[in-house]
């Protein structure tokens, strides 16, 4: 199972993606989580050029589910990824949406052995929180900020939320997968070094994933075997 059966990797990505395709070929088949069609989660990422044989298109695949949640937040952020750029990130935030009117919930991403809640302001702070947490806070927020890491897009695709993507800087994948869906009008995506405050006045010009049907048929999907 693989989103990538293109592995952008720069000036390389022919090489490393013949590779992969190399190896997914001696596969009976080879689940993509991702629609078969446009519009798309992946892209070219998921859907080269030319057409692999045993490749079957699952839809997104996510750890959470929909909810019916009345919106207690107006901004979530969460972080993850490398340092020092979560990091660059991070102060960054807090430094636009510090005295704000929205209220905001901050998820750092940083696990450690106990879960600490501040407060900074309009600004509630976790350094990390459940799976059962994110998912209730994802479904009760307004508007959602995160990376465009492929799982990330797939969970906000599942929820249908409305969102805005701050790639990892020199990440080729994200930085792919946030220009495809800006372009395509469905999440906006922003620079690291050029984010700010008005970045998140959600334009009406952008779909979010509301309309994407994320439902899959587990029946025919397991009569493979």
């Amino acid at each position: 199972m693989t989103h990538q059966l293109n592995v952008l990797s720069g000036k390389t990505t022919w090489l490393s993606s013949k590779w992969h395709q190399d190896i997914i070929k001696k596969f009976h088949k080879c689940w993509v989580p991702d629609f078969k069609n446009t519009p798309n989660l992946s892209g070219d990422l998921g859907h080269p050029k030319h057409k692999l044989e045993n490749i079957k298109y699952i839809g997104p695949l996510s750890r959470f589910n929909k909810q019916n949640l009345d919106i207690s937040t107006d901004i979530l952020v969460i972080l993850s990824g490398p340092e020092p750029q979560r990091t660059t990130l991070e102060k960054k935030i807090l430094l636009e949406l510090k005295d704000k009117k929205e209220s905001v919930v901050l998820v750092r991403g940083i696990i450690e052995d106990k879960q600490q809640i501040t407060e900074f302001n309009n600004i509630l702070i976790y350094n990390y929180m459940t799976s059962k947490e994110l998912e209730t806070a994802i479904n009760s927020s307004q508007l959602v900020v995160s990376r465009s890491g492929y799982t990330t897009i797939m969970d906000l695709a599942k929820l249908g939320k409305t969102a805005v993507f701050i790639p990892t800087p020199g990440q080729f994948e994200q930085l792919y997968l946030s220009e495809k869906l800006s372009k395509e009008k469905i999440v906006p995506s922003i620079k690291q070094e050029a984010f700010s405050y008005s970045d998140l006045k959600w334009n009406k010009n952008y779909s979010g994933f509301s309309k994407m049907d994320s439902e899959i048929d587990y029946k025919k999907l397991f009569s493979l075997f």
